[in-house]
């Protein structure tokens, strides 16, 4: 029989390996490497993330790594656009390639009128040899070629076949403007890989999210038949099972601490993968939790944990001389709790600023119901 793991224990193998009990010291690219990319379809929830993880975080730190292209920023898990080492983003969109083939199938097919989407695909990697463009242009001049078709089922097209980088200043602190794309072979010089095992990305998210069940890889990844993959590597891993009985699979060497280990409030991203890589997210969030913040518009709000759970949601305002750091509970917090989310807080607004001089302000709304906030 397994050995069993309490939802208490899971969470903090998971926290442990996030980097969520005590920030680390590693460097950027590491830790990016490590926890397997950051979701990162909006600019700024990447470094958000990182500050919340690692040790002395600056933001410029990750601005250099993406202007070096030794980080990218491009669709792979789930056909969502991650921040990823350079060495990453060729083998994991090779191995997400059928995904976005089928998401392009179920949402644009049909609007392509019968023409055959990998000419569409082409024409779209000829115009971007000559200049990189925003999805809109790719569209635009696109729709030069088919004047009959929407630029925006031409220019999705191009974007589910082929493997397009958002360029620089996209995602830069401080900085904004239209996703530029290229293609990821004219900006790393060499084409995704050819022979990525699928073997090696469940292992890295074993190691980055792990203990898991085969529906949890499936659901951080996108793809199927993973029960197979880890059939493969069942002799190499430790096997547990959680308290509905479920099978959990786990690298034999991760950490897996103690149940009772104390845990430090955590600020986290919009669209953090810490919510949204398992099938079973009891692990973080209570059930009323995970059903408000699957019914948001496909919006993931920033969230703070206490004790390892999702108690609240945040939202900070620096446009104003005096930055504002807003705290929605879902429900009464402890004493303690709310002292140290306001001290974590003021430590985000000064992230959030630049150390830009205070005093800024960290306020808690009214608690509400999960289901209504």
């Amino acid at each position: 029989m397994p050995p069993l793991l309490t939802r208490p224990a899971l969470t903090r193998a998971l926290l442990a390996r996030q980097f969520l009990l005590e920030r680390t010291r590693m460097p950027v690219r590491n830790a990016v490497e490590h926890l397997v990319g950051l979701q990162a379809q909006a600019p700024k929830p990447p470094y958000f993330a990182l500050w919340s993880r690692l040790d002395g975080f600056e933001a410029q730190e990750l601005s250099l790594l993406l202007q070096s292209r030794e980080l990218v920023r491009l669709s792979v898990m789930r056909g969502t656009v991650h921040l990823v080492g350079e060495r990453d983003a060729l083998w994991l969109r090779a191995l997400t390639q059928p995904l976005h083939e089928s998401m392009l199938r179920r949402t644009y097919a049909k609007r392509l009128g019968g023409e055959d989407p990998w000419r569409v695909a082409e024409a779209a990697r000829e115009l971007l040899a000559a200049e990189p463009l925003t999805t809109a242009q790719l569209g635009v001049r696109l729709q030069e070629r088919w004047p009959h078709l929407e630029a925006r089922a031409l220019a999705m097209t191009a974007r589910y076949l082929l493997a397009l980088v958002q360029l620089p200043p996209r995602g830069l602190w401080g900085r904004s403007g239209q996703p530029v794309v290229d293609t990821v072979e004219r900006w790393l010089g060499r084409p995704p890989a050819r022979e990525a095992r699928v073997e090696t990305m469940v292992l890295r998210y074993l190691g980055a999210f792990g203990p898991a069940s085969v529906q949890d890889a499936q659901t951080w990844s996108g793809l199927t038949r993973l029960g197979e993959v880890l059939e493969r590597l069942r002799p190499q891993l430790r096997v547990f099972k959680d308290e509905e009985g479920r099978e959990l699979f786990d690298l034999p060497e991760a950490p897996r601490p103690d149940a009772e280990l104390p845990l430090p409030v955590r600020f986290l991203a919009e669209y953090d993968n810490l919510v949204l890589s398992h099938a079973d997210r009891s692990r973080v969030l209570d059930e009323p939790v995970r059903r408000h913040l699957a019914t948001r518009n496909g919006q993931v709000p920033g969230t703070f944990l206490v004790d390892g759970r999702v108690r609240g949601i945040w939202k900070a305002d620096t446009t104003r001389p005096t930055a504002v750091l807003t705290l929605t509970p879902f429900g009464p917090l402890p004493e303690a709790a709310t002292a140290a989310l306001a001290e974590e807080g003021q430590r985000l607004l000064a992230f959030a600023t630049d150390g830009r001089p205070g005093p800024h302000t960290v306020t808690f709304a009214a608690p509400v119901a999960a289901g209504s906030a």
